[in-house]
């Protein structure tokens, strides 16, 4: 090693030990042993901002007591709950609403209403007749878009095909962001670049309004999604010796949610399209081995799709939720990619979701289907819990339904893009669609004068300190 680099290295790691022992404690972060969060252990008012103190306080649910606490729903809101992993216990809530009625003291009748609230929070949504019961592999095939490529060689992986074009690096990155991150390079950023400006072009055509949203949410947003923020989930939170309560979204779907929060709405405003280009933040992780690489990811670009609509005739929500599921199949589609579309069984709706569909696309570098989309309709499971309302026809205020989709995650349709369009020589062909968005050019290349760099791992470097 150079010895000018060992001294400043050295001078580095010394630096940041001094620094870690008079300033932050790294504590192991819930679900993984290699990922670790930096706890202050002192607050001062310069980074402790006021309104970040302040508990969130958002509408207040309004259940639909009447259908959950009759006596005659209980046998089909237990099999519903049984056939969604068991999420929710329908006999607490129907005691908590018994005593709630009952009690004549106000401060005991406060303290069951809070519990109430809580359980009430915990069921699901009711399902779609024809939602596929039990597993992820009762899901239902609907239909098979595209031909796959034939190739007359071995496919390559997408990390396989990026390293050799120097345009995707996903090791020797553990210095600055940890495991399943990585870094777009050159070529590779165009692509993403051209795959979100195609996209939103293809929704607002559509009628959607594009909203810039932020990433930092209140957990109660988060959970009046139907997303959980505490036990096993899949959210960040950020330490509560700065903000109490506070999340990085996982998904646009939760700021849209939180845009659309307490809104009263009108029948001319409906069905109201929003769409939002943002970071999600997710902790889940996976030892599966064709999900290494770009393909699950603690952060990563998204276009997301979210819909308000009314309830008049019933059939509101399922027509939007075809629509978010045509402009998906169109924009896959003109991309030209090998995809199938499937219902999803009632095990994989989550709490949310009434019904809901996943789009896969064909991986042949790594040989297996891999989702690149979903679109569910979530009736009115999160407008209850947000006072999302319109106004229907005889004036009276009603809970709209809400429905989601992913127009565009970025890794994975990158993936696909390489992993479909490579060809023999380590290039690979740029959708047509995308090519106007990218100066014209019709192929990914490399740099024309590649200088390529020889990374050394952190395991090679011994005794430095010494």
């Amino acid at each position: 090693m150079n010895s000018s680099f060992r001294k400043i290295f050295v001078q580095y790691l010394r630096l940041y030990k001094t620094c870690s022992k008079a300033r932050i404690i790294q504590t192991p972060c819930h679900g993984c042993r290699h990922h670790y969060s930096t706890s202050p252990l002192h607050s001062t008012s310069e980074n402790n901002p006021r309104e970040w103190q302040t508990h969130f306080k958002g509408p207040q649910p309004e259940f639909d007591w009447q259908y959950l606490c009759d006596p005659n729903n209980t046998a089909a809101i237990e099999e519903n709950i049984k056939y969604r992993k068991g999420m929710g216990d329908i006999r607490k809530v129907t005691s908590l609403w018994k005593k709630y009625n009952e009690e004549s003291e106000a401060s005991h009748k406060d303290r069951i209403w809070k519990d109430l609230i809580k359980e009430a929070s915990d069921i699901p949504n009711t399902h779609h007749p024809d939602s596929p019961i039990g597993e992820e592999e009762n899901s239902r095939l609907v239909e098979t878009v595209g031909e796959p490529t034939r190739f007359n060689f071995k496919p390559r992986t997408v990390v396989r095909i990026g390293e050799k074009l120097d345009i995707l690096r996903t090791d020797n990155v553990n210095f600055s962001t940890g495991i399943r991150t990585y870094y777009f390079k050159d070529e590779l950023v165009d692509l993403e670049m051209a795959l979100i400006k195609f996209t939103l072009n293809t929704l607002k055509q559509h009628g959607f309004h594009v909203i810039s949203v932020p990433d930092l949410i209140y957990a109660p947003v988060i959970e009046a999604c139907g997303f959980k923020t505490t036990g096993e989930n899949q959210v960040y939170k950020l330490n509560d010796n700065f903000y109490q309560d506070v999340c990085l979204a996982g998904t646009a779907e939760m700021s849209l949610a939180g845009f659309m929060s307490d809104e009263k709405l009108t029948t001319e405003n409906l069905p109201t399209k929003l769409t939002a280009v943002s970071r999600c933040f997710r902790r889940e992780a996976s030892d599966a081995k064709e999900e290494q690489g770009i393909y699950r990811v603690h952060q990563f670009t998204k276009i997301e799709m979210f819909g308000v609509t009314e309830n008049d005739k019933g059939t509101e929500s399922e027509e939007l939720l075809q629509h978010f599921l045509d402009i998906e199949k169109s924009l896959f589609s003109q991309l030209g990619l090998h995809f199938r579309i499937l219902e999803m069984s009632t095990e994989c709706l989550g709490a949310p979701a009434y019904r809901k569909y996943d789009m896969e696309t064909w991986m042949p570098g790594k040989h297996f289907w891999g989702e690149i989309s979903s679109a569910s309709n979530c009736t009115d499971y999160q407008s209850r819990r947000l006072g999302i309302k319109y106004t229907d026809i005889n004036g009276n205020y009603r809970h709209a339904h809400t429905v989601n989709g992913t127009a565009c995650a970025i890794p994975r349709m990158i993936m696909a893009i390489l992993e479909q369009f490579q060809t023999k020589d380590w290039n690979v062909n740029i959708p047509e669609v995308l090519q106007p968005y990218m100066n014209n050019k019709t192929q990914l290349t490399g740099p024309q004068n590649k200088h390529p760099t020889k990374w050394i791992k952190f395991k090679k470097l011994k005794n430095i300190t010494s």
